[in-house]
């Protein structure tokens, strides 16, 4: 019973991590659908400009790099050989 607290605080948290994950990507996509500069892509200028905000919020040059690549190797499994979500 003494975890239940614990636990409900810890799915707080990772509903919040979802949501802001979510919305950026969803903000990001907007983006993209109205970018009135089509040769510069709006995803390269938003993963440029989010890592450069996490590192001037004190996350390691090296943090940053590994989760991004991180992500970037376990995408294929979560896109199931899917280029673009069908």
């Amino acid at each position: 019973m003494s975890d239940q607290p614990n636990q409900a605080a810890r799915d707080e948290w990772q509903a919040r991590l979802y949501e802001a994950s979510y919305n950026l990507g969803g903000t990001l996509r907007e983006l993209n659908d109205t970018n009135p500069w089509p040769e510069e892509p709006v995803l390269g200028q938003a993963i440029n400009t989010l890592a450069t905000e996490l590192w001037d919020r004190c996350f390691s040059v090296a943090e940053i790099t590994k989760a991004f690549e991180e992500a970037a190797a376990d995408l294929p499994r979560y896109a199931a050989g899917h280029e673009v979500r069908p």
